[in-house]
Formats: C-alpha cells, structure tokens, sequence
C-alpha cells in the first residue's frame, strides 16, 4: 500500500539518466501511482519532460548524487545509463538504499572489462576470444594476438560511440583514437575483440521478480558502428539455441541478482551461442515490445522494481522497430513526417523530445506489427524513412 504522488506516504522511483527508455519507465510508474524523479547530465531530458521532478549534475560526481539522493529520499534508485558514479551507489546501498537491481550489477556492468571478466572468468560463459590494452603499443599487440579484422571497443561506452572494426595494423591508430573519443568516462583502457562471425544478434530480455526469472521470447537487431537501427520479435531460433540462451542468461543474472529486467546480448553462430553483454535496464532494441508483448519491457522493468508478480509473458503478435537519426549536432530543428509514418498500417512511432540533435543520436523510432516479421520489418522501415529532421542552421 502507498499514497498518491506528492503526497507524504507516495512511493518515489529516482532514475539516474532520463533518455527515451527512461521516459517509457516514468511513464509506466506513474500508471502505477508512484512518484518519479528524473536526473541525468542535460536540461530537458525525455524522461525529465514527464518526471514529477528532476535534477541535472554531472552523473559522474558522487557527491552531487548524494546530495539529491538525501534531499529525496526515494524508495528505488533506478540507474538508467553505464556513466554514473557507481562507488556511490554501492555506498548508499550498504546504507540501506535500494539500487535496481543491484549497485554490483551497475559497477560490473558500466565497464565492459567488469563483465567480460566475470562472464567470461568467473562463470566460464563462451564468449569471443578478448584483450585489454591501456596504450596504442599494447593495442598493437593484443590486435597482432587475436588476429585481423578485430573489433575495438572502450571499456565504458553507450549506443556504440567508439567501438569500431579494425582490419589491418594500417587501421590502429584511427581506431585508437575513436575509441578514446567515444568513451563515457576517464579511462583510456579499451577492449579489443577477435571477430565473430556470427548467423543472428539477438537481445533476451530477462526479467528477475518475485515471481522468479522469466524470459521475452528473443530479440533480433541489426547493429550499425555498434548501434542499433531495427529490432524484431521473435527472432527465429531452435529450440537448442533457445535453451542455451536462456541457461546463459540465467547464469548471469543469477549472479548479478536483484529485481528488474536486464537485456542479455547474444551471438547465435554455427557452432552454439555466445554471450556478448549485459545491460541491468531496458535495453533500446526492446523498444519493439511496446508494439509486440502484452507488457513492454518498461512494463515488466516496473513491476519487478515494485515487487509485484510478473505473469507469463505473452507475444501478442510479430512486430519490428526502425529508428531515425541525426547526422549532424544542433539543438534547432523539427522532426516532419509524422503523417505519413503513422499512416503505415498497424504502425505507431515514439518521437522522444530530445532538447538537441548529434552526429547518430536516435531521435525517434518507429513500432510496426503484422502477422510476420518480414512484414513487419518492411513496414516499420518504410515508417521511419517517412520521418526526417529540418535543420535550422
């Protein structure tokens, strides 16, 4: 039992980065009645547009995080995003604050060297064969150890800014240099994978509640430089690939702990699947379960926070998203075309508000159902393409 919001028995959820799954999140609260509070490093962030309340601090200061923690007092701290301070979080969370899922699962998982380490380590999960390298010299050699073409990565990062596939020596130096430019945080180290080739992508979103782990039937994305551009479910696979992904994911999440929802990334290839990463959070390719499942992602993320019983997860019908991107940075411009994508039969889209436009920043997508996923794709691409950003200057 809990009051209404703003009122002094209301349950508060903090998020700690407010982007466009952050919205979805505060949105799917408030339907609950719980008071959100919305926080992250820019004025006007999507889900501050909706939010009861919300703060801008730079995420990596510790102290400012305190500060706002202690002045709300919220019954859930929600990290939304990799680059926040998350010694933080741990000390709170052995003070007795609530951290979703758990502050360890947003340590390890901020930096891809944390949960490789212990995907790959600790848990022996199959996984591409890896290096770490803190210089251009020690990328040189971890490169000449895995062999051409290898994919470069900074060890914290979000939406692929940064990550790059190298394929010859020729290429370390520029590779090296996106990677510093494309990290969130301090650090120079980066990642350096040997090439999978892999048949299929794939997100299973999984959801840890009191009702035990449950799994969304599998995601399929197709990634550009690292992002993602379209999603689709389900993701055709056999019922061994199925049982190997989910005993994976399992592992993990058994591991890191706590209630939410995490995206597990996959490789499906010829011989078995392989873990890749791990997001504590919604994950952005399952933006398509707002148009495919029963309760979306954001749904599911909720109600597991709250401690509420998850019930069997239905697909409701195939369905696929498409995203649109800026390609150039200002913050005056118009999204146009919104007419004629939803006029794309059984086709929704989610404009997100953001205050500005960046080089590949997504900007809006486009949800579309249909009774196959080829079907499905072809009209969320035909949606999103009717969409298109008006520069100002």
């Amino acid at each position: 039992m809990y009051g209404s919001p703003l009122s002094s028995n209301a349950r508060k959820i903090l998020l700690l980065g407010s982007g466009e799954l952050g919205k979805e999140v505060v949105l799917e609260a408030q339907r609950l009645g719980v008071e959100t509070i919305a926080v992250d490093r820019y004025d006007h962030a999507p889900a501050m547009q909706v939010a009861h309340r919300s703060y801008t601090i730079d995420m990596l200061d510790g102290a400012a995080i305190r500060r706002i923690i202690e002045q709300e007092r919220p019954d859930f701290i929600v990290p939304e995003i990799e680059a926040i301070a998350t010694e933080t979080l741990q000390e709170l969370e052995k003070e007795g604050h609530r951290v979703i899922p758990t502050a360890r699962a947003a340590r390890l998982t901020m930096d891809r060297e944390g949960i490789r380490r212990l995907a790959a380590e600790t848990l022996e999960l199959p996984t591409a064969p890896y290096r770490f390298a803190d210089t251009l010299d020690e990328l040189l050699q971890a490169a000449g150890e895995l062999g051409y073409p290898c994919v470069i990565k900074p060890i914290m990062s979000s939406s692929g800014k940064g990550q790059s596939v190298c394929r010859s020596e020729a290429e370390l130096e520029a590779c090296w240099n996106y990677a510093m430019e494309g990290g969130r945080a301090k650090k120079q180290r980066i990642i350096v994978e040997g090439f999978i080739t892999f048949e299929s992508e794939i997100t299973l979103l999984t959801v840890r509640s009191v009702s035990g782990t449950s799994f969304c039937p599998p995601i399929g994305h197709v990634q550009k430089d690292g992002d993602y551009i379209e999603s689709w479910q389900p993701h055709e696979m056999t019922a061994q690939q199925i049982g190997e992904a989910e005993e994976m994911a399992q592992r993990i999440t058994d591991e890191l702990g706590g209630y939410g929802i995490y995206g597990v990334e996959l490789f499906i290839t010829k011989d078995g699947v392989l873990f890749s990463e791990i997001s504590p959070r919604p994950h952005d390719t399952g933006m398509v379960t707002m148009a495919t499942q029963d309760l979306s992602e954001f749904a599911l993320h909720v109600r597991a926070i709250l401690a509420f019983p998850i019930p069997a997860i239905r697909l409701l019908t195939p369905g696929a998203s498409h995203t649109l991107k800026a390609d150039r940075e200002t913050s005056s411009f118009r999204i146009g075309g919104i007419e004629e994508a939803l006029s794309v039969p059984n086709t929704q889209i989610r404009v997100f508000g953001k205050p500005e436009t960046k080089v590949g920043r997504r900007m809006a997508v486009a949800l579309s159902s249909a009774a196959d996923i080829g079907q499905a794709r072809e009209s969320a691409r035909i949606a999103a393409e009717a969409l298109y950003i008006e520069y100002d200057n």
